[in-house]
């Protein structure tokens, strides 16, 4: 049974938007929590567009759960992870041009530097995650560089067409069943909805659904609280026939 990671840069986003301060992520925090969160999930990005240093800094203080830090791969965001120590680190691909994280981290050609930032990370004690496409070379790499979890991305299966969703829900089973074997632990995210979340969150072996933006636009109309109580449920008991003609597992 999957668990679910709420991401809250979207709520940061809206603050932002007016340099204003509300809504505060701190405090919404909470209430994701009282519906259900498992763990909160922020992006600290480098031009820091939306979460602030300052956020991270009250949400290590106050989140009950677990607090999960997306960043860059970059000595300013390892200085801030090691000062701070969240939970968990996912080092995710990050452009200053694009509107939300565009597809997986380049691992395979990277992996001399990423071991390097993936062992300072772990020797203060935080656990590392990598957002991957669910590739075989991507997942080899992740492994040999010693992350303890990749979190699979999602997102070309959420935009696929309906036609299309089959093979790219099948790439993603794959991609879990494959990291499991190498010894890897398998969260996923980008893209899910109250309509497609169901048959990721069915596939067997994944741990963790990190979900943001429907849970935010859906807040708008029930509050955040009842709005994570809803995907929780989905999350945790997702339908058990097949909704495109192929097993989740």
């Amino acid at each position: 049974m999957a668990s679910l990671g709420v991401n809250l840069d979207h709520i940061a986003n809206v603050r932002q938007a007016r340099k204003a301060n509300e809504p505060d992520p701190v405090p919404m925090a909470l209430l994701a929590e009282l519906g259900g969160a498992d763990g909160i999930t922020i992006h600290l990005r480098e031009d820091r567009r939306h979460i602030q240093d300052r956020d991270l800094r009250l949400l290590k203080e106050t989140v009950r759960s677990r607090l999960n830090l997306e960043m860059a791969a970059t000595p300013e965001m390892v200085d801030i992870a090691i000062n701070t120590l969240p939970d968990m680190v996912t080092l995710v691909p990050e452009k200053r041009e694009e509107i939300t994280t565009e597809g997986g981290l380049e691992v395979s050609s990277n992996k001399a530097y990423l071991k390097e930032v993936i062992e300072r990370i772990q020797d203060a004690g935080v656990l590392v995650s990598l957002f991957v496409d669910a590739i075989p070379k991507q997942l080899e790499a992740s492994k040999n560089v010693g992350a303890t979890w990749v979190e699979l991305h999602t997102g070309t299966y959420a935009e696929s067409t309906w036609e299309r969703k089959p093979f790219e829900l099948a790439k993603i089973q794959e991609g879990c069943v494959r990291s499991k074997t190498l010894g890897l632990r398998v969260n996923a995210g980008h893209g899910l909805t109250y309509q497609n979340v169901e048959p990721i969150a069915a596939i067997e072996g994944m741990e963790e659904l990190n979900i943001g933006h429907s849970i935010i636009a859906r807040s708008i109309s029930v509050g955040l609280t009842e709005a994570v109580r809803e995907m929780k449920n989905l999350v945790q008991n997702p339908r058990k026939e097949p909704l495109f003609g192929i097993p989740y597992t």
